[in-house]
């Protein structure tokens, strides 16, 4: 099952096509206000709604609501995700989840794929931008045209025993060291690349430079022992 999370800051307008295409949709408290313009009603409202005037809550009273008080431990956007989740959601596509002036929550939403419980089902989108992350002993493939960029950055530590196939600037099961630029602005060079990572946690930025971003993720999943690349 495909769900999409919407939260409340920059969306592309192409964005809209995830949601016509998703199973589940639930908006993160002011995320609601881009499903009102597209004219879309999500399933549920997920948040402690301070993003939003009296006028736009009255509005939300025709729709499922879970409301949570200002003061808590998660996020609008992270209770919204695991919600999704929650649901037996096997993707979750992350809209809305960066721009603004709330830098602090561009980064904290970018920090959730980081999760373990996510385990590489989230994604996060915006236009033709978008991130996920891999854990140790996962391959994600990178669908797209040759020229869509593809950084790697490693979180939380090293990342060893990179591997990548059908990028411009290979790495042969090497290590990205943590606050290193390094795997920033590789690229496609040919169709079906993909990237594994033996140890740590490795997060994968694509921005396509076509006219839109791939319709579909690339696979994110475990590798069979001859595939393991080596620390």
């Amino acid at each position: 099952m495909r769900a999409v999370v919407v939260a409340h800051g920059e969306v592309d307008p192409g964005d809209i096509a995830y949601v016509r295409g998703a199973d589940l949709v639930i908006a993160a408290d002011g995320g609601s206000v881009h499903l009102e313009r597209w004219g879309i009603d999500p399933h549920l409202v997920v948040g402690d709604l301070d993003s939003l005037d009296a006028d736009a809550r009255s509005r939300l009273s025709r729709l499922k609501v879970e409301r949570h008080p200002a003061e808590k431990d998660k996020t609008d956007t992270e209770l919204a995700v695991d919600r999704a989740l929650a649901a037996g959601a096997d993707e979750v596509i992350l809209l809305g989840a960066l721009g603004g002036a709330r830098l602090d929550h561009a980064v904290a939403n970018t920090m959730l794929l980081a999760l373990e419980r996510m385990s590489s089902r989230l994604r996060l989108v915006r236009g033709p931008l978008s991130m996920r992350v891999i854990h140790g002993g996962q391959r994600a493939d990178l669908p797209g045209r040759e020229g869509d960029l593809v950084t790697l950055v490693a979180l939380g530590g090293d990342a060893e025993g990179i591997v990548t196939a059908g990028l411009r600037y290979p790495l042969r099961s090497e290590t990205l060291r943590l606050g290193s630029s390094r795997g920033v602005s590789n690229e496609i060079g040919t169709r079906g690349a993909s990237v594994t990572v033996g140890s740590g946690c490795l997060l994968v930025i694509q921005v396509s430079q076509g006219a839109a971003p791939p319709s579909t993720p690339g696979t994110s999943g475990p590798l069979s022992g001859e595939q393991q690349p080596k620390p």
